[in-house]
């Protein structure tokens, strides 16, 4: 199982040309549906369990132990993520989920739905390949993400340095925390489930 390390920023007009300066290889570009899935009363992501379908392939995005505490910008500009992808494993950790929320259960579900159009970015180093995506979701948001995979158990800190030495190649600042698009989704469209996840300090 693997852990995405990942730090979003705002995507602007030049950071194509800038991708292409520093040496970025375009690996593809395509479209893709996300339907984000949750209980009546959010048990999954109040917990920072994100489900989604993706053209027709689930995943489980779980916190991630980062082993590390949060003490500086780069680890708090940055979010870690296990992916799950394996359909009966998703389905054993979200049964088990929802069962420590209740002995009853939920059938039912609510579910949001959006499409993303991605360019994607593979960046060579001595210290390992680092990924960017630049998303433009159907809604109007555009968003930018810088990612490395590591192997869970792995060296969380390394894949931090590779992320920072990244945005710094592009000219990031370091500046507040960037939304992602569930979160300017919810922001705008889902409004009292996105209050419960501020309040409980998951966004």
């Amino acid at each position: 199982m693997t852990v995405e390390v990942e730090r979003k920023f705002v995507c602007d007009a030049e950071v194509m040309g800038k991708l292409q300066d520093i040496g970025a290889k375009c690996i593809g570009q395509r479209q893709f549906r996300d339907q984000y899935f949750d209980s009546p009363d959010f048990i999954l992501t109040l917990k920072d369990f994100w489900l989604r379908c993706r053209e027709g392939l689930w995943e489980l995005k779980c916190p991630a132990v980062s082993g590390t505490t949060p003490d500086n910008d780069t680890e708090t500009l940055c979010t870690r993520y296990r992916e799950i992808t394996s359909f009966p494993l998703i389905q054993s950790e979200v049964g088990r989920i929802i069962k420590e929320h209740t002995a009853e259960g939920s059938e039912s579900n609510s579910s949001q739905k959006f499409k993303t159009e991605r360019c994607s970015y593979m960046l060579e180093r001595e210290t390992g390949a680092v990924r960017v995506d630049l998303d433009q979701a159907d809604f109007g948001y555009c968003v930018g993400e810088i990612e490395v995979l590591v192997p869970e158990g792995g060296d969380m800190n390394a894949a931090l340095q590779r992320i920072t030495s990244i945005a710094e190649e592009l000219g990031l600042s370091c500046e507040k925390k960037v939304k992602g698009k569930m979160d300017v989704y919810l922001q705008r469209y889902r409004p009292e489930h996105y209050a419960k996840l501020l309040s409980a300090h998951i966004l």
